[in-house]
């Protein structure tokens, strides 16, 4: 499912897995390759974003790097992901975290940047 609101810059940069669902006002900035898991929910105002500028240059070029959310991950509200990044398969990422670096597998996740702070416990 997506909802209306839902911006991408490059839609053929995007794979979108079954049953995955992005909130309203998500912002898929696909420069470069965005992969969304089956089951994995994007809530609404969260950012993945696949490119930047190498800061390191005098003239800022523009990179891409793929983000991969995984399967039944789930980012909570107005979540930023930066370039290289890979959240988890299971991984729930808490409301205005920011994350710069791999999340593991089945991890709550929260912060600026985002650090895994227990194991999700699934109820069966």
């Amino acid at each position: 499912m997506v909802r209306p609101s839902v911006k991408v810059t490059y839609p053929l940069k995007v794979t979108l897995s079954d049953f995955a669902l992005l909130g309203d006002e998500v912002v898929l900035y696909s420069l470069g390759e965005i992969e969304i898991g089956v089951n994995a929910v994007v809530s609404q105002r969260s950012y993945l974003c696949a490119a930047s500028h190498d800061y390191t240059q005098p003239d800022f070029p523009i990179y891409s790097k793929k983000v991969c959310i995984g399967a039944q991950a789930w980012l909570a509200t107005d979540v930023f992901v930066a370039p290289r990044v890979t959240v988890g398969d299971g991984a729930v990422v808490g409301a205005r975290s920011s994350v710069f670096h791999d999340l593991p597998p089945m991890m709550v996740c929260v912060g600026c940047p985002a650090k895994p702070i227990k194991y999700r416990n699934i109820a069966t």
